[in-house]
């Protein structure tokens, strides 16, 4: 594994971010930083993409930018220099007989790699199959590895939209429009996840405004000939399915179809029309990039078939405009247990499983020997339901079971078993639904589409010849395969790990039931396609959470204050001190080029250049009271004015054209002097925006909820508000359930001044834990401050407390080594700026608990108000 590619980028890739992103444009520091929050103890989290969804997204950016865009096979040869190196990591081994015949040619490694490109009984004989296809190409082209549940649709849209956006910026070359390959024929759900996606969370504020008011998703559609796009456009996402807009060739000559079928072959040949208008049109638009989603679809198994007629039509686009990469993702980057030699990033079902986004299945993955079928489905059935029939997603929707049977045949043999058993566990035996590929379609629907809603009413699916690939079922905890099942496409792999896609808040692990038969099957297929083994995955602990909280309290006050804001004005200025100076600009030149004939048969173009001469141009003559009149006009000078300044400089009376915007610069800089001034103005701020929010109906309630994501390590200071059943007070905090705090001395504080509340609970409106949102759609309680860079950045305190006259006690908890002067010296400027209604208090604890003289400095300021009062 240490001659692996993406081991090699991962090291060079954490070290990119370590310097900060160092490269020619200083853009993608400010994207990639945004992808990050980082609080004032010095915690870093996510602020919306995932782990392996801003790695992969680091490791494209570090091709594009710090390595200059390379194809594969340059990649390697930078990366491993030394060359028995570069044949074992490009996976080429090779018999005694070829290295007999390599030395003969005396042409070395590029006789091997020559030899690999053009040799297809010489490829297909040492299995260099993958390999070919990575020196073929001519173009970059990169596969991101990325297990279920990652995310590869929103990584191929944090792509684009970045790409935009620096297109924006820069121009230089980057990608300035996109066609996106969506697996099978699911154009429209592609296009809606693609256009869903919140880039507001992905890019920041100013370059999330320029990426919106330019894009344009476009999707091709049965029936139409061409695609509703503009020529030569930008900043265009078409989104397609290789059947749209490949090239195809017409299936045989017209005399071959009888007369009988002459509307047939008018048919087919529209189809083929259509999807060369298509074609032509796509190949119009310049700085383009591809992006095939779920590229095992085109890769892999496909490689001699499907992978051709992809690749002739992605050829045809780099032949036909400028473009910039290819980008496919999948999860299984393998032909026939060669991976494939794009992939420069890699994230496994382990990775997956350890960071949250799948379900564990330690200990939880069971094969059964020396039973038949029947005896197999009973303990399974038995098993399932005395740990998964209760259990539900937080919609409400009941788990599921998915068995997998070779052929039809197995299944009406055992049906009326599994009925029994169901029924047997108190459930109608109508929960049970065959489905197989000749299906009814309706039936079809309720596993395709409908598994996932709360009022499917069928729980354990018995299926034959059902596609696997793409299939987001988080409601399926768990999957059996009853007998012997083929290999052929990993799909003993892929129908097993189905029931690992996870849920927020889910703490039940997934099971995999596998007979005897496939043990080894999957054991294979797991090492083959993830490097993986049966064993890893089933020691693998989960080290994230994923969890979610409930809005409880979505009617507090705001809170007013006085915050100084800055406020920018136009100095007063006397437009007589207006002093002009004659450009020193000489005359411009123009290049011209003189070409002579070639023969055709020395090179291939017909002129080639002989010569380069510089001519100068004397430009345009303006008026000089012409040029007064459009100065003044433009800065609201007086005419006059100008003109006697001009006159001055210009005694001849005419102005050249291209000293003109020099005179311009000159008046701007004397005339655009502002200073800044600040003023306190009162704002009212939201201590949560339920908008923000994901709004659900539960039991006939709306409901507000969001997702978090922590560390196992950190799980001992979720406080739920069942921790302090037995107070009263606990109505005065918790505005959404759990809290999900940073460290033990926030939940000491939080527990102890609701102990004392519960005593007396004076005057307070509410004592509420803020250090968790920073999102400002969530909430309004964020403050700025100049971080040690001299930028601002923002900080979000641990604690509010309000009490009922309108004052508000800001406090901060903190270990001395994370105390920030900056945010304090901040803070307490706001607070001088509301003497009487705003305090700021930070309590510094190197311990779980806050020692008593700490504590009392809250708790004196709670009821030592309420003395003055």
């Amino acid at each position: 594994m240490e001659l692996f590619i993406p081991n090699k980028l991962k090291d060079k890739v954490t070290e990119w971010r370590h310097g900060n992103y160092k490269c020619d444009y200083p853009t993608i520091e400010e994207i990639l930083d945004y992808s990050f929050i980082t609080n004032d103890s010095g915690i870093q989290s996510l602020r919306y993409l995932r782990k392996a969804q801003i790695e992969a997204l680091e490791t494209y950016w570090y091709l594009r930018l710090v390595e200059g865009t390379p194809q594969i096979f340059e990649l390697y040869s930078k990366l491993f220099d030394d060359k028995k190196e570069l044949l074992s990591a490009l996976g080429i081994t090779l018999s005694t007989e070829v290295w007999e015949e390599i030395a003969l040619s005396g042409k070395g490694l590029s006789y091997i790699f020559d030899k690999i490109k053009t040799d297809n009984t010489f490829v297909k004989k040492n299995r260099l199959e993958a390999v070919q296809e990575t020196l073929s190409l001519n173009y970059p082209s990169y596969i991101l590895a990325l297990a279920m549940g990652a995310g590869k649709t929103v990584l191929i849209g944090s792509i684009i939209a970045t790409e935009f956006v620096m297109a924006l910026e820069h121009e230089n070359n980057f990608v300035k429009n996109a066609l996106v390959f969506a697996p099978g024929k699911t154009i429209l759900g592609a296009l809606k996840e693609i256009s869903d996606v919140p880039y507001e969370l992905i890019l920041p504020p100013r370059l999330y405004k320029q990426f919106i008011t330019s894009v344009k998703f476009t999707y091709t559609q049965d029936g139409q000939k061409d695609i509703p796009i503009i020529e030569r456009s930008n900043y265009n996402i078409v989104v397609t399915n290789t059947e749209k807009i490949r090239i195809q060739k017409p299936t045989g000559k017209k005399d071959s179809f009888p007369l009988l079928n002459l509307k047939l072959r008018e048919k087919e040949e529209e189809k083929i029309e259509v999807a060369n208008l298509r074609l032509r049109k796509i190949a119009s638009l310049p700085h383009l990039a591809v992006f095939s989603d779920e590229a095992h679809h085109t890769y892999g198994q496909n490689l001699e078939v499907g992978l051709k007629k992809v690749r002739k039509t992605v050829d045809y686009l780099a032949g036909e405009t400028n473009l910039i990469v290819v980008v496919n993702t999948t999860g299984t980057p393998y032909y026939k247990k060669q991976i494939l030699k794009d992939v420069v990033f890699w994230y496994g079902l382990s990775q997956g499983i350890a960071d949250g986004i799948l379900k564990e299945v330690k200990d939880s993955i069971f094969s059964y020997d020396k039973v038949n079928t029947k005896e197999f489905l009973r303990i399974i059935l038995e098993d399932f339901f005395t740990y998964y029939k209760d259990v539900k997603l937080n919609d409400g929707t009941l788990s599921k079971l998915a068995i997998y049977f070779p052929n039809t045949e197995d299944v009406k043999r055992v049906k009326s078993l599994v009925e029994k058993e169901v029924i047997n566990h108190g459930l109608d035996s109508s929960t049970v639904l065959e489905v197989n590929n000749k299906s009814d379609e309706k039936l079809k629907d309720y596993f395709n589409n409908r598994i996932n809603e709360k009022d499917n009413p069928y729980r354990v699916y018995l299926l034959v010849n059902m596609e696997t690939k793409g299939w987001n079922v988080p409601s399926l905890f768990a999957t059996a395969l009853a007998r012997k099942l083929k290999t052929s496409n990993n799909f003993v792999l892929q129908s097993a790990s189905r029931c690992l896609r996870q849920i927020p808040s889910n703490k039940v692990k997934a099971r995999i039931y596998l007979s005897a038969d496939n043990v080894k099957i999957l054991d294979s297929q797991l090492r083959e396609t993830y490097k993986e083994s049966l064993e890893i995955l089933n020691n693998v602990k989960t080290d994230l959470n994923e969890d979610v909280i409930e809005l409880s309290n979505k009617n507090i006050p705001k809170i007013l204050v006085k915050k100084r804001v800055p406020k920018v004005e136009k100095q007063k200025i006397n437009y007589e001190e207006i002093i002009l100076v004659k450009p020193e600009i000489s005359e411009t030149e123009i290049e011209k080029t003189i070409y002579e004939l070639r023969a055709k048969d020395v090179v291939k173009e017909v002129l080639s250049i002989k010569d380069y001469i510089k001519l100068k141009t004397e430009g345009d003559l303006l008026d000089i009271y012409e040029v007064a009149i459009e100065l003044s006009k433009t800065y609201r000078l007086d005419l006059f004015t100008v003109f006697d300044k001009l006159k001055e400089i210009y005694r001849e009376g005419d102005i050249p054209f291209y000293h003109l915007p020099n005179l311009m610069n000159q008046i701007e800089v004397q005339t655009s002097k502002y200073k800044t001034v600040y003023e306190d103005v009162e704002i009212a701020l939201a201590l949560i925006k339920p908008e923000g929010f994901n709004k659900t109906v539960l039991n006939g309630e709306v409901v507000y909820t969001a997702e978090i994501l922590y560390n196992k390590t950190r799980g001992k200071n979720i406080f739920h508000n069942a921790e302090v059943k037995e107070l009263q007070s606990k109505e005065l905090s918790f505005h959404y359930n759990p809290y999900n705090m940073d460290s033990s001395p926030e939940k000491d504080f939080l527990k102890r001044m609701l102990e004392k509340l519960d005593e007396d609970p004076d005057d307070i409106e509410g004592i509420y834990f803020t250090g968790a949102f920073t999102d400002s759609k969530k909430t309004d309680f964020v403050f700025e401050y100049k971080n040690k860079l001299g930028k601002w950045s923002n900080y979000t305190p641990d604690f509010v407390i309000m009490k009922k006259n309108g004052k508000v006690l800001i406090v901060e908890i903190k270990g001395d080594p994370f105390k920030n002067q900056l945010i304090e010296n901040a803070m307490k400027e706001l607070e001088n700026i509301n003497p009487d209604k705003l305090k700021y208090e930070v309590i510094a604890t190197e311990k779980d608990t806050l020692d008593f003289a700490d504590f009392n400095k809250v708790k004196n300021w709670v009821y030592e108000e309420a003395k003055e009062n």
